[in-house]
């Protein structure tokens, strides 16, 4: 998982490499992507899911950071999913992404698994089964 540093609404920096511990799914996306604001949901509900077992992290990465990702935090009632933002780009770059939205799922020493360009349905059958294989569940 790259060590790259990204940034809530609220000021907090996390730091992508100190995540070990607890598989981590990353998801890079942006406000003005209609397929990343589709999944959103599915995200959230999936990081309820799998609070404790899994982190989902939804990171954005509008370059207008705040003043596009503030209105779309607050327009919606997520329960679980953080305001993350990489408005440079780092962890984009770091990633690779380049489709949005791309979603990459690190095991518990932060090696990548599996990833996933454009959309998908993270609420169906395979994509829950994927993942319980890939965290041991």
């Amino acid at each position: 998982m790259p060590a790259t540093n990204v940034r809530d609404l609220q000021g907090d920096v996390l730091n992508m490499g100190a995540l070990q511990g607890t598989p981590v799914l990353v998801n890079l996306w942006a406000t003005w992507c209609a397929p990343c604001v589709k999944e959103m949901p599915l995200l959230d509900d999936l990081a309820v899911d799998y609070d404790g077992k899994l982190r989902v992290l939804t990171v954005s990465q509008d370059m207008q950071g705040e003043e596009a990702v503030g209105p779309f935090f607050a327009e919606r009632d997520f329960a679980m999913l953080g305001s993350w933002m990489d408005p440079e780009g780092e962890l984009g770059f770091a990633i690779g992404g380049g489709v949005m939205p791309t979603t990459v799922l690190y095991d518990a020493m932060g090696q990548e698994i599996w990833r996933v360009s454009g959309d998908y349905n993270w609420s169906s059958e395979d994509a829950r089964a994927a993942i319980e294989e890939a965290i041991g569940g």
